[in-house]
């Protein structure tokens, strides 16, 4: 028996199917800008491969895809190159010319991904330049090769764009521009400009924002404007305000390498937090926003971002102490904190009140017996409040003011939130040690994993912990900026009291104002004051006896009571579907203090 081997020849065996008809060649031609000479190659490469295909009888064109000022480093940028790889697949082309891999693909997985799918339908590549045909197994080993090489030049390119970009930036020149509300881009001499018209936008959030109003309250007040963002959507979410306000730009100010590249050849992108060079050029362009009217915002926004967190009971702490006595003012009746409104009426008549959040936000029925307080009347109440409790008193100031010092001193948050990052950082040498008994072997995957879950969870209490110290260290450090300005100016009224309203004093010795309340008889009065003094009060003063009852408030003991005059009218239930209007002088004020 005599066997005899045919060898197999793939090539030859693709011709012969497709005998009785032309091969189907199309090219593929790329570059990578839109610059006057690279248009100029690209419309030389396009009539170079349709004059290459015409010249043979055999061939068929298929097609010239071309992909025009399009980033070459990933295959899905490039339209036109996908659609020649799908005419592929669908068998209507046998064969693609392109000048050299670096054209066809810029790394090596794009490379041999497209390079094998497309012999799998006996499609051949030739690249001119490396004398390769793709129908030909052995060519594989140079492909990998030279695509590798191709790849090696992107990353050496990025690095060499990155150099250039680097000293452009170090001698302050502007790189690149992203659409800024507020400013136009000269493209030609690579500066930005005031737009006047989109400027005043700007303003408005800075000075909105300044006054204590929130970003959703801002972007509901721009689009009831009708202004636009910069992108031209009437929508103004909170993000887009946010950063606007953090913004260095609007300040006349220049940050630049915010950003950095992760890899060059996907092109990703994230935020640099130190992993490359940044830089800042003071005083760049014009400024649209006052450098203190900004700083100022940026502080607001620094104080809110660590509050805005949900406490244990589920409620949201909120910041805004743009307003004298945001977030210090409770309603007595419902318990909710009271927001700042401005009534008007009339010709030029308006006056600053403060009432009930859930009577504003969610009507009158969610608290029927709140009203609106003026501002100037709690100004005036807290001056009296303040002057008849420290009456008496001769050394009371400086024995408090003392010992609020010590108190604060006592609770130093530095300390420990040094003593949290020492924790922290004894946290992760614990969880590298874990890694590496378990990468010797010395520990199993199971009890590596129940430590690691152990550690983790331990770690996360810990930044949550240290997150809760920062805060309270910065509001330690206003409490005792304002305790020693507190202290530079009770002296000058320590004899003759209070005489305007003082916000240090305020801040400093009051804990909380509960407006409105019940009277003894269970009646309500919203025009009720109780100002809630620190407990240092009733320690230095020695007003608060043993066995001394405590108001309705249940654990709020009485310093001091009094009728404070202020000419107001109210409207009293009379009947079941009658009220009568009744004109008063004096409405009663409460200073107290909580000792629970």
């Amino acid at each position: 028996m005599e066997i005899k081997v045919i060898k197999a020849d793939p090539k030859a065996a693709a011709e012969k199917s497709k005998m009785g008809r032309k091969k189907r060649v199309c090219a593929y031609c790329r570059v990578s800008t839109n610059s006057d000479e690279q248009q100029e190659s690209f419309e030389s490469q396009v009539r170079y491969y349709t004059e290459e295909i015409s010249r043979h009888d055999e061939w068929e064109n298929a097609g010239i895809f071309a992909d025009e000022g399009i980033t070459g480093t990933s295959a899905d940028k490039r339209p036109q190159f996908m659609k020649m790889i799908g005419e592929c697949m669908a068998a209507k082309i046998d064969m693609v010319l392109v000048k050299s891999i670096s054209r066809f693909a810029r790394n090596t997985v794009d490379t041999l991904k497209y390079v094998r799918a497309l012999r799998e339908k006996n499609v051949a590549i030739i690249f001119e330049e490396e004398h390769i045909d793709t129908s030909d197994k052995s060519c594989e080993f140079f492909l990998t090769v030279l695509s590798s090489l191709a790849q090696q030049e992107v990353q050496n390119t990025s690095e060499h764009v990155k150099k250039g970009l680097d000293m452009k930036m170090s001698r302050g020149e502007l790189v690149g521009f992203n659409a800024c509300l507020g400013y136009d881009y000269d493209k030609s001499a690579k500066k930005i400009s005031v737009n006047e018209g989109e400027a005043k936008i700007v303003k408005y959030i800075f000075t909105r924002y300044v006054e204590g109003a929130g970003t959703t309250m801002i972007g509901r007040e721009l689009e009831e404007k009708g202004w636009k963002t910069a992108r031209g959507s009437s929508e103004w979410h909170d993000s887009t305000i946010l950063g606007i306000l953090k913004n260095e730009k609007y300040k006349g100010d220049l940050l630049q390498g915010k950003t950095y590249t992760v890899d060059p050849i996907t092109g990703r992108r994230l935020a640099n937090n130190g992993e490359g060079d940044r830089y800042y050029v003071n005083h760049h362009h014009e400024a649209i926003i006052p450098s203190d009217v900004w700083e100022k915002a940026n502080e607001m926004l620094k104080k809110r971002s660590y509050v805005r967190k949900l406490n244990p009971d589920g409620t949201r702490s909120r910041f805004s102490r743009e307003y004298d006595f945001s977030s210090l003012l409770e309603c007595g009746f419902c318990h909710h904190t009271l927001c700042r409104r401005k009534w008007s009426g009339g010709h030029n008549y308006s006056v600053l009140i403060w009432q009930c959040s859930e009577y504003s936000k969610h009507g009158k029925f969610n608290c029927p017996d709140s009203k609106g307080m003026p501002d100037s009347v709690l100004r005036g109440a807290f001056i009296a409040a303040y002057n008849h409790v420290i009456k008496n008193g001769s050394n009371f100031l400086e024995d408090f003011i003392k010992h609020s010092g010590e108190v604060l001193q006592k609770n130093n948050a530095s300390d420990r939130l040094a003593a949290c990052q020492k924790s922290l950082e004894e946290n992760q040498k614990k969880i590298d040690r874990i890694g590496n008994l378990f990468v010797d072997g010395t520990i199993s995957e199971e009890a590596h994993d129940a430590k690691y879950k152990e550690l983790s969870k331990e770690k996360e209490s810990l930044l949550k912990k240290k997150e809760e110290l920062v805060f309270e260290g910065s509001k330690e450090l206003d409490e005792l900026k304002k305790l020693e300005k507190f202290k530079d100016e009770a002296g000058k009224y320590a004899d003759k009291g209070l005489e305007s309203f003082s916000l240090e004093a305020f801040d400093t010795c009051i804990s909380k104002v509960i407006v409105g309340g019940y009277d003894q008889d269970g009646i309500a009065n919203p025009y009720r004051l109780t100002f809630i003094f620190k407990k240092g009060f009733g320690d230095k003063l020695g007003q608060v006896q043993k066995g001394s009852k405590p108001t309705s408030g249940g654990s709020l003991y009485p310093l001091v009571n009094f009728d404070f005059y202020w000419r107001h009218s109210a409207f009293v239930v009379k009947g079941k579907n009658e009220r009568r209007k009744v004109l008063s002088d004096f409405i009663p004020v409460v200073a107290a203090i909580e000792l629970s």
